[in-house]
């Protein structure tokens, strides 16, 4: 199943959100689907980031896509909830592409103990977005220390409306 959908905005760059993944409850455009959070994450990022111009296609892929993706784009096998890239263009802007993996995040929520997959698929598209943006943190029990991590997980608390 490949479906797209875009949002855009010139004053917070656009958002497209493509998705090859088998879950009719991530990919469906109903009510309680998370595709308007994760456009409305990665939107908002980008805003808050200053990232005017920017564009960000968001990917949902199923578990055997990402594992193939991880495989090709890092060497690693196995399965990982994100991967993202950034092509800056010769006029400033920048492109970028975030696949994300539900079956993953569904898996790994527990990990992070929210028990709430559409927190951790919000987390997800912040996260990326934020790689794409440049911004980068150390593997290992550093990374949730890091600037990046911080900065991340305040973005997540502003779009899911919580105190710190």
């Amino acid at each position: 199943m490949r479906s797209s959908a875009s949002s855009c905005a010139s004053s917070a760059g656009c958002i497209t959100i493509a998705s090859t993944i088998r879950s009719p409850v991530a990919a469906s455009r109903r009510p309680g689907s998370p595709r308007p959070r994760l456009e409305r994450a990665a939107r908002r990022v980008l805003a808050w980031e200053g990232a005017r111009g920017a564009r960000v296609e968001l990917t949902l892929l199923d578990a055997p896509a990402m594992r193939r993706l991880n495989h090709r784009a890092t060497g690693r096998r196995g399965l990982t909830d994100v991967i993202a890239y950034a092509l800056p263009q010769p006029d400033g802007t920048l492109l970028g592409d975030v696949y994300i993996c539900p079956d993953a995040a569904w898996s790994g929520n527990g990990q992070r103990g929210t028990g709430n997959v559409t927190e951790e698929l919000v987390r997800l598209a912040v996260h990326g977005t934020l790689h794409v943006l440049g911004y980068d943190h150390p593997d290992g029990p550093g990374r949730t220390r890091s600037p990046m991590w911080r900065r991340q997980e305040r973005y997540v608390r502003r779009l899911l409306r919580r105190a710190p």
